[in-house]
């Protein structure tokens, strides 16, 4: 093929799973959390903030944040501006002074991780280059058919993905697969050309077939290969690129500071993509890169597959942190993967006087899977609002089995479930390979669920909104 002739894309949009981001919790923060919340638990039954018991609490969540892989200026910097508000604050009437401190130190973590979360700069003229850099095995590939996926879902744009990784066996391929599952073009380099070649034909490629974004995953290099480093720069003055992301594993701890601060010598990048974020890093990485840099974290990646991409927003990963929760993100997150149309189909079909069958159910449950479980939601809600172990009772399982008890069902079955009797239970039971009891099990859950169902018309869900609020004055944790 002569140089800068590209090979055909792959246009074809293909389904895109419509799971939301961030099925699981950010686990690199389990141990800091669990930390931070002993240290936290220390100023139980203490009338007020004295100098004595912030000095002891502190001390517990300094060496958390060390523990956390937390870079030593950083942690230093943490507890002093903590310590000083601390001392000088005025604990509120409704706050006991653990929640007076965790609201301090909720303030102060999300200073350290940075400013509110940005879009990405998509403002330039087309087509805008993004250009990914990081270290060898970082994860830039599968972040890169990631960040086509959301410019395509969220933002409506046609991004052509290209690989300038001359050196990976089978790198551009690997990116040609990842296109296909995203719904993506992907450039198809010429053999034998060099990465600036390939950037450049690309760019030139995305221009003439309206690509109005091309996102650059460039070879994975160490931060002292000097020619590595010297080649990512020429890529990213031969395309002028809007985006210079620095993709780095979390899982890299205090090295990734290192790296970071190298490839922006190099590059002047303008944000962080934070990967591996569902892994067994210690989180340090998360709460250094942004303080010693001073670039912005993007995104999290939390997981391999291609919907695993997180915005990053800093006063919400600090509250799930210390145990108060994201709402906002959990909102989003159903938002995101509820079917409206289907919500309300149900919703009509419940205000025509229409009861609701197993049909309903069976979408509902769906539905709760694709949100990634109910321990995944529950993840996002305040530690206080679940009661004890109780997400150790949860089995996903269960959800599986009621699945497939009701694709065991007759169409007649699914529709007038009163008519179940114990020939058909044994049937079904067969069918779905689980015992009788846990059909008779799923018949009682669901005539409860009717029940409910019943009282969401003329007016009664506002009813039951109303009286959790009653049980829940104030409707929030501490500040």
């Amino acid at each position: 093929m002569p140089p800068g002739r590209a090979g055909q894309p792959y246009n074809r949009r293909l389904p895109v799973s419509q799971a939301p981001q961030g099925q699981a919790f950010i686990r690199m923060f389990d141990t800091l959390a669990n930390r931070l919340g002993q240290a936290v638990n220390s100023l139980r039954g203490r009338g007020r903030l004295t100098e004595e018991n912030i000095a002891d609490t502190l001390r517990q969540v300094r060496v958390a944040l060390l523990e956390a892989d937390v870079a030593v200026p950083v942690v230093k910097s943490f507890i002093e501006a903590a310590r000083v508000r601390a001392i000088g604050s005025e604990v509120a009437r409704s706050l006991t002074p653990g929640q007076a401190l965790v609201g301090i130190i909720h303030e102060e973590l999300t200073r350290v991780m940075g400013e509110p979360a940005r879009a990405l700069n998509l403002r330039a003229l087309p087509p805008v280059a993004i250009l990914l850099a990081g270290l060898q095995g970082a994860g830039k590939t599968t972040t890169a058919a990631k960040l086509a996926r959301l410019l395509i879902e969220q933002h409506h744009r046609r991004p052509l993905l290209v690989s300038t990784d001359v050196y990976r066996p089978a790198a551009m391929k690997q990116l040609q697969l990842l296109a296909r599952q995203v719904g993506a073009a992907c450039f198809d380099a010429s053999p034998g050309a060099s990465p600036v070649d390939i950037a450049i034909a690309a760019v030139d490629y995305a221009r003439s077939h309206q690509h109005d974004v091309v996102i650059i995953d460039t070879a994975g290099r160490l931060h002292v290969d000097q020619p590595m480093m010297a080649e990512v720069q020429a890529i990213d003055r031969a395309v002028a690129a809007t985006e210079r992301l620095f993709v780095v594993d979390s899982m890299a701890g205090q090295d990734a500071v290192n790296a970071a601060r190298a490839f922006d010598t190099a590059l002047a990048l303008s944000g962080v993509i934070l990967t591996k974020a569902d892994g067994d890093a210690r989180g340090g990485a998360a709460l250094s890169v942004r303080q010693v840099t001073g670039k912005p974290i993007l995104f999290l990646g939390v997981g391999e597959k291609v919907d695993a991409l997180e915005t990053f927003h800093p006063d919400r990963i600090a509250a799930r942190i210390l145990g108060m929760g994201d709402v906002l993100s959990l909102v989003e997150q159903v938002q995101a993967g509820v079917d409206q149309d289907q919500a309300k189909r149900i919703a009509d079909k419940l205000a025509k006087g229409r009861g609701f069958d197993f049909f309903d159910l069976r979408e509902q449950l769906g539905q709760l899977r694709q949100l990634g479980g109910i321990a995944a939601l529950a993840d996002k809600l305040p530690a206080q609002a679940l009661p004890a172990g109780a997400l150790a009772q949860v089995d996903e399982r269960v959800i599986r089995r009621q699945v497939g008890i009701i694709d065991s069902m007759t169409p007649i079955e699914r529709r007038r479930p009163a008519i179940i009797d114990g020939s058909r239970k044994r049937r079904i039971a067969a069918g779905a390979g689980v015992q009788v009891q846990e059909v008779n099990r799923l018949l009682k859950q669901f005539m409860q669920m009717e029940k409910v169902m019943k009282k969401m018309k003329g007016g009664g869900l506002a009813r039951m909104l109303r009286a959790v609020r009653g049980q829940n004055p104030g409707g929030h944790g501490p500040r």
